[in-house]
């Protein structure tokens, strides 16, 4: 693999709009050439056969089933409203006209 470089870095910062000091642009060289090796090897594990997948465990779906039930009516849910009008919940304006 090729040496990053300082000018590599400072490329790469401008391209993701990153202003980056002197000092920083020298301290992201060594850490950014750590994560390029790391990726490297990741990328030589054998992986023919293996399905990609989200998790590294199956999860299972934790939720209630779906099933459909009865309602309250309008006039039940709008019972124990301070204020109704023409079937709905009447709330105080907190925007104007303009």
């Amino acid at each position: 693999m090729a040496e990053l470089t300082r000018d590599d870095v400072a490329h790469l910062a401008g391209l993701a709009r990153i202003d980056l000091s002197d000092a920083e642009l020298d301290k992201m060289v060594g850490e950014l050439a750590i994560i390029l090796e790391s990726v490297a090897k990741v990328q030589q594990a054998p992986i023919e056969g293996v399905e990609p997948m989200s998790h590294p465990l199956p999860l299972t779906n934790v939720t209630r089933p779906d099933v459909v039930v009865a309602s309250l009516g309008a006039q039940a849910v709008l019972a124990g409203a301070p204020e109704v009008d023409q079937q709905r919940f009447s709330v105080p304006r907190i925007l104007t006209e303009e």
